[in-house]
């Protein structure tokens, strides 16, 4: 039998696939995509080169103030995802309501919300972050929470909560006694989705939320000069920072819930 490769091998193996072909297609099927000089499809190394053009800080600037702004979002957005689940257990009757709204702000088109926001919000001051992107970064986040949250509490066994209520505990001791431990994998689960989804909905924010620093606006600029190789820079770097945070809140799980990675395997 063929020896398994592990799964560290598989995943290398994909990357330098992908980066094979992007390198191949950027200088046969796609050489002359483009307008004047400037290539729709530039090659890793002119990527590489655009990061040693701009430098450190030009990133770190700009992922600075978005970073911000998905984290004040991601904070709030799921806050509230945390508390409406925990509260439709101890009061069973707002179930409908808070799932018809999760269902709302799954269902909005962000491009369309965005105007609006702005319009409340208004601009930011100088050296604030967006309200905007703050916002859209929430709601990115919200529909995602709350449904993980309430199934999680939702599959508690029945035997543990009849014992706190046979010992006279409420629905509020019950949510602390037995719920909460029961929904703790999946609302982390959750929370780990939540993490590029607030990144993202930060960055559409920007676009609407009149900021001069950010990747949002660096993505702009970048596409109005035709600068293709910065554009692929901070399309792979935003990648990069979401798939690290996603990373870092799955490892916080695996650690938090050793239990659930038991009773998988």
């Amino acid at each position: 039998m063929a020896r398994r490769l592990p799964p560290w091998a598989t995943g290398l193996m994909g990357a330098l696939g992908i980066l094979a072909f992007w390198w191949i297609s950027s200088v046969t099927i796609f050489a002359n995509v483009g307008s004047g000089n400037t290539k729709a499809i530039p090659t890793p190394v002119q990527v590489i080169q655009g990061y040693a053009d701009v430098g450190w800080d030009f990133y770190a600037r700009n992922f600075a103030v978005t970073l911000n702004e998905a984290a004040q979002g991601y904070l709030w957005g799921n806050g509230l995802a945390l508390v409406l689940a925990g509260l439709v257990l101890v009061v069973p009757k707002l179930e409908g309501v808070v799932n018809q709204l999760a269902v709302i702000t799954y269902c909005i088109p962000i491009v369309a919300i965005g105007p609006i926001v702005l319009l409340i919000v208004g601009p930011p001051k100088s050296g604030e972050p967006s309200g905007t992107a703050v916002f859209l970064a929430a709601l990115s986040v919200f529909f995602t929470t709350v449904v993980g949250a309430l199934l999680g509490l939702k599959s508690a066994d029945k035997a543990s909560l009849d014992v706190v209520e046979v010992y006279g505990g409420s629905r509020m001791a019950q949510l602390r006694k037995v719920r909460v431990i029961a929904a703790a994998p999946a609302i982390l689960t959750a929370l780990q989705i939540a993490v590029p989804a607030a990144f993202l909905g930060a960055v559409l924010g920007e676009y609407f939320g009149k900021v001069e620093t950010g990747v949002g606006p660096a993505m702009v600029i970048a596409q109005q000069s035709l600068n293709s190789p910065r554009v692929w820079g901070i399309a792979l770097a935003s990648g990069a920072v979401a798939l690290t945070g996603y990373l870092l809140v799955g490892l916080l799980t695996r650690l938090a819930t050793p239990w659930s990675r038991g009773a998988a395997a």
